[in-house]
């Protein structure tokens, strides 16, 4: 870069998915619905939760922070990008990315974190069954870089990996420091749950019988299907290729672990959950909740 090209930013455009106007329609309500229903599908398991005595247990304080957390996390993109598109606006402030940035960065690692103590809550409960009440009680609880004239970010929000790759002064600090961040934030939880997953499957083959193997394993699949998709998909992101061409499936790919498995996340949890079912039951005063929220038995319980 000449030293001419250097100006002071004030502002970003996110290009999102498609320039095509005749599709921007069809993508608003697509996240819309995406959204709406991580929101209310997140509360819900938050209040069925909360209004049940005998789900104030590790467990579901676990489950019912990370519906909270996603809730957060959805909410620092997914708004502004639809009201982009509403308003057929594609600029953000530099300070309102800087601050979507943090706060997006603020609960992917706090996701990751509580994902983590989920698969040791499970690894205590099912290695050391005698040791869990006693461990799990309710006591343990870019500023500096420079940008020229180009200021087109191809993403849907304002992503770490993105906007270092528009500085035009030197981004080798800010690299190793983005390296550094996510093996400490992604690698130090994934080498957890990677630990916890193989002394319950070491466990799972020490039990006799088939019935015992397959009760101890549902506890985990959906958790198990949760950190895969987040992982994948996140991990893919942020260790692809710099070139411009992998911008747009970057920010297709951040679609899954920025709205798809919060999204998700009710139906994975509470599907095959009696004590879910039971505590939305007397949340609402019925019998028996009939609807969408629950769709059969395709996951297992309680994580």
């Amino acid at each position: 870069m000449e030293p001419g090209n250097l100006t002071e930013v004030s502002e970003f455009l996110l290009l999102g998915f498609s320039e095509g106007p005749e599709l921007q329609p069809l993508i608003f309500g697509f996240f819309l619905s995406m959204y709406l229903i991580t929101v209310f599908g997140n509360l819900l398991l938050i209040l069925a939760v909360s209004s049940d005595s005998h789900l104030h247990t590790p467990m579901y304080f676990f489950l019912a922070n990370l519906s909270f957390v996603d809730i957060c996390f959805t909410s620092t993109t997914i708004p502004k990008m639809l009201m982009n598109i509403q308003t057929e606006r594609k600029v953000i402030t530099y300070a309102d990315c800087i601050t979507q940035m943090y706060f997006f960065l603020l609960f992917a690692g706090l996701d990751n974190y509580i994902l983590t103590v989920m698969a040791y809550d499970r690894f205590l409960a099912i290695c050391h069954p005698l040791h869990y009440t006693v461990i799990m009680n309710p006591q343990i609880l870019v500023l500096r870089l420079s940008f020229c004239t180009e200021v087109e970010i191809p993403h849907f929000f304002c992503e770490i990996k993105q906007l270092v790759q528009l500085a035009c002064s030197d981004t080798f600090l800010n690299d190793m420091v983005m390296y550094f961040g996510a093996g400490l934030l992604g690698g130090g939880p994934l080498a957890g749950i990677l630990y916890s997953y193989s002394k319950i499957i070491s466990s799972i083959f020490g039990i006799s019988s088939a019935q015992g193997k397959y009760k101890a394993f549902s506890t985990c699949a959906s958790h198990l299907s949760v950190v895969s998709l987040f992982y994948c998909t996140s991990l893919g992101v942020y260790l692809s290729s710099a070139a411009p061409q992998t911008s747009h499936l970057s920010a297709t790919a951040s679609v899954m672990y920025t709205v798809v498995t919060p999204m998700l996340n009710p139906f994975i949890y509470s599907l095959r959950n009696k004590g879910i079912k039971r505590a939305l039951k007397r949340f609402f005063g019925k019998q028996s909740i009939k609807g969408p929220f629950f769709l059969g038995h395709w996951f297992f319980f309680p994580y």
